[in-house]
């Protein structure tokens, strides 16, 4: 994890007040200047990840005629399966060397929330893909939850200033597949750098090497999690919210070397969103004279529409 800070979740779900304010002092720190932090006794467990990763992988084997029966391009990506060189991030044309499978909120949704959020996709297949999935979205759910209670803090706010906005929330479980190459691509690049568009993305460790960070110095930086570490980010949600105060950092998947060409690449990030209706409009707290207020006011909601458009999923 070079340059990456790692922290212990376990330190703020404590009782103890000095462990739980170095954690928020710790994260905060590690959003304002690097906008990734790995962290350690997140709660997802071992098996889960496990099952997990298997099914993923089971699922991605499919015929693609198989496939392509959980397409649904009229829910823009949100649900069900998306197919290779789909998307692309935001500013470039060349599209992203990927498939995925995404599954939404599944909670009990308020009546209002009913029209907001599509249906999720169930795999017939595989008996144990959807299960496993929403068990794994409900983990990274409540991890994130813990997450952003300490980053309300940092912030000074109240310390469940985002529950209410998550509870019900509009996050985003993707299973990502990256084929092996086989042939010379065109660019080195699996998936172009780009920022996520919610407020934070746990992500639990890939299957092979491959995502690189930007740093503050202009220089890319490996990142590999350990396997009993996840990696969570800023995203642009949060950075907009806190006026730039943390970092929503730039970051890519990069081509294998030639001799690991063969070997494909599983990615199972959780974008965590709030609720469409949430407001984006920067706190007064990060609005100062030496920072100025850097955007207009937009909601959670508009702003997700937004980059659907610019990465290719919403037509």
């Amino acid at each position: 994890m070079n340059n990456i800070p790692v922290i212990d979740l376990a330190d703020f779900r404590s009782n103890d007040p000095e462990l739980r304010q170095k954690f928020v002092a710790s994260l905060g720190k590690a959003y304002e200047e690097v906008g990734f932090v790995a962290v350690k006794n997140h709660g997802i467990s071992d098996d889960l990840i496990s099952a997990l990763y298997k099914d993923v992988q089971h699922f991605f084997s499919l015929p693609i005629e198989i496939k392509d029966k959980y397409k649904k391009p009229e829910l823009a990506g949100q649900r069900g399966y998306t197919s290779f060189g789909t998307e692309h991030a935001k500013g470039y044309d060349a599209p992203d060397l990927k498939e995925f499978f995404q599954l939404g909120q599944i909670a009990d949704i308020e009546v209002q929330l009913k029209e907001q959020y599509p249906d999720n996709v169930f795999v017939d297949e595989i008996p144990g893909f959807t299960p496993t999935m929403i068990a794994a979205y409900k983990a990274f759910e409540k991890s994130g939850k813990s997450l952003l209670q300490a980053i309300a803090i940092f912030l000074d706010l109240d310390q469940h200033y985002f529950d209410n906005y998550v509870h019900n929330g509009n996050s985003i479980l993707r299973a990502i597949y990256y084929p092996p190459i086989v042939q010379e691509p065109k660019s080195a690049i699996r998936a172009e750098q780009h920022e996520d568009i919610n407020l934070i993305t746990l992500l639990v460790g890939a299957s092979a090497d491959g995502l690189q960070i930007l740093s503050m110095q202009g220089d890319w930086v490996p990142v590999t999690s350990l396997p009993d570490q996840i990696v969570v980010n800023v995203g642009d949600m949060l950075q907009r919210l806190t006026n730039n105060r943390l970092k929503s950092t730039t970051h890519r998947v990069v081509n294998p070397s030639k001799e690991n060409w063969h070997t494909p690449r599983y990615s199972i990030p959780f974008f965590l969103h709030p609720k469409s209706n949430m407001s984006l409009a920067c706190l007064d707290s990060c609005i100062t004279a030496a920072n100025p207020k850097a955007y207009s006011d937009y909601t959670a909601g508009e702003y997700l529409d937004e980059r659907l458009l610019e990465i290719g999923l919403k037509k």
